[in-house]
């Protein structure tokens, strides 16, 4: 049977007058209820009030609009069923055949900052999720619509199955349907649900499957993705993605986001290889990162913060690179970039600003940990009132000091950089020992043939001992920012007044594990 009946109901309107245009074309009679049905006036089409339908008025400012008998009846009979029809006629029930919703915004009102219990709780939709649930649990004859996107499907296979839609699409939107209810349902569980006096904690975990990757940490590793990356990220080219490959892809972007001026970075494995910057020329802070590794970025992954220039296209594309990233890339560079097949050219969007600030989770044995994103680089403010040395760090070595603090971010501690104020000189990532990291960093800028005199040293967290201090201070380091906090902080200041070395406490450390 071809669809009669349509109730349309949604928060999110995009492209929802070409859609109902459609329908109404293909004689279908459009039901709705709010700020849809206005919208749909105002697009000049025809349509039937849910209250004129039901003969029941909309209450209590809106909540009961839509749960009905006449509205869920109309979805849930079994249009093969006599007795369901016998019922459906003696009640004045006629079939809803198609249902487009999408629900209230509940995820993005708790993601405001300051969002209030009260707005939360006006966000909770009741009737959209009700009648999500009854189209898709009989959708063997009703279509249901949550997605935009899904409009241009609904209408190819309405034109080519004479106003009707295959069993096979149908299940296929149930599924969706049901996907999205759970993953609603989760946000709200999760939000209220958060540990407070006298009530238990929950976390639920909802999201549907996006892709199956190439393969996990290793190829005898299977692994998939889920949840709605592509939002954030678009694959312009090259090889399909891995587990490892959305790792770095994350750190990267991470990392590129916490500078302003034009920067271009090179990571392995998570870790950055170098950094640099230059307000003039994206291919200089190209060169200044590379330039503090020649030999990690190989197979690596480049970042930048400006859309990428057929120049620094040129100069990248002589290296063998495994994913480069960028918020854009300008036509030529695209086309130096195109020559090579594998290369992984993610277009990075605006989406991604605010997934980053959500939770982190981590499986476990037995169950997930949950923390706070760190997404935003703590200890930078007031920075003139945090020198704990006899000597105040110069202009110059403050700027450098902020630059580096902004990088040890991101390194897997423990983690040590030295840099100037534009740029990496040496980086030593992830080692037991903090004084380790500290001469790998040495070691690395030697073998790049980097001068550290005059430097700044970046360490994620405290000094235990004025041992590290003092590796830095023989190293050519000037200036030092840390976090402070070691039971030998006194020990740690002396050593760096004695060597006429300015120290900042920022208070705050980042740790990467």
């Amino acid at each position: 049977m071809p669809i009669q009946r349509a109730l349309l109901s949604v928060s999110d309107k995009t492209g929802l007058a070409e859609f109902a245009k459609h329908l109404h074309e293909a004689g279908v009679e459009l039901l709705s209820t709010g700020g849809t049905a206005k919208a749909l006036r105002e697009a000049g089409l025809p349509v039937i009030d849910v209250s004129e339908f039901t003969g029941a008025p909309e209450l209590f400012e809106g909540r009961l609009k839509t749960l009905h008998p006449k509205v869920h009846g109309g979805l849930l009979h079994k249009r093969d069923d006599k007795e369901h029809l016998a019922q459906a006629k003696e009640h004045g029930i006629p079939p809803i055949d198609l249902v487009v919703v999408n629900l209230y915004p509940f995820e993005q009102t708790v993601a405001k900052p300051g969002v209030t219990l009260a707005d939360a709780i006006e966000n909770i939709d009741i009737g959209g999720p009700s009648m999500l649930r009854s189209a898709a649990k009989n959708y063997a004859s009703v279509t249901v619509v949550t997605d935009p996107t899904d409009y241009p499907k609904v209408i190819e296979e309405m034109n080519e199955h004479h106003n009707d839609t295959t069993l096979k699409f149908r299940e296929r939107l149930a599924v969706k349907v049901f996907l999205r209810t759970s993953e609603y349902d989760a946000a709200i569980s999760n939000f209220l649900g958060q540990c407070k006096e006298g009530t238990g904690c929950t976390f639920t975990v909802s999201l549907p499957l996006e892709m199956e990757l190439r393969y996990g940490d290793n190829p005898h590793q299977k692994s998939a993705l889920y949840g709605d990356f592509r939002s954030c990220f678009s694959q312009l080219q090259g090889k399909e993605l891995s587990y490892t490959n959305i790792l770095d892809i994350e750190a990267a972007a991470d990392l590129i986001l916490d500078f302003v001026r034009p920067t271009v970075a090179i990571l392995k494995h998570t870790n950055p290889c170098g950094v640099g910057q230059d307000d003039g020329d994206l291919r200089i802070a190209w060169q200044k990162a590379f330039e503090t590794d020649r030999q990690a970025p190989f197979g690596g992954v480049i970042v930048c913060n400006r859309p990428l220039t057929e120049g620094v296209a040129r100069i990248i594309s002589e290296i063998f690179t495994d994913v480069i990233i960028a918020p854009d890339f300008e036509p030529e560079a695209r086309a130096v970039l195109q020559k090579k097949k594998n290369l992984r050219i993610m277009k990075m969007n605006e989406a991604y600003l605010t997934a980053k600030k959500a939770p982190v989770i981590r499986s476990c044995p037995g169950g997930l940990m949950v923390m706070d994103s760190d997404h935003s680089t703590q200890g930078l403010d007031d920075m003139e009132n945090k020198v704990v040395t006899k000597r105040p760090p110069t202009e110059e070595e403050m700027r450098a000091m902020r630059f580096a603090w902004r990088v040890v971010k991101h390194v897997k501690s423990n983690a040590i950089v030295y840099a100037q104020s534009d740029r990496t000189l040496g980086i030593g990532a992830g080692q037991m020992s903090r004084i380790d990291s500290s001469r790998i960093a040495v070691w690395k800028a030697k073998e790049a043939g980097l001068d550290l005199g005059g430097c700044v040293v970046a360490s994620d967290a405290m000094f235990p001992f004025a041992d590290g201090i003092q590796t830095a201070i023989d190293a050519g380091a000037t200036a030092c920012i840390q976090p402070g906090g070691s039971m030998r902080d006194e020990e740690v200041i002396a050593a760096a007044d004695a060597a006429g070395m300015a120290m900042i406490f920022t208070g705050h450390r980042h740790f990467r594990h």
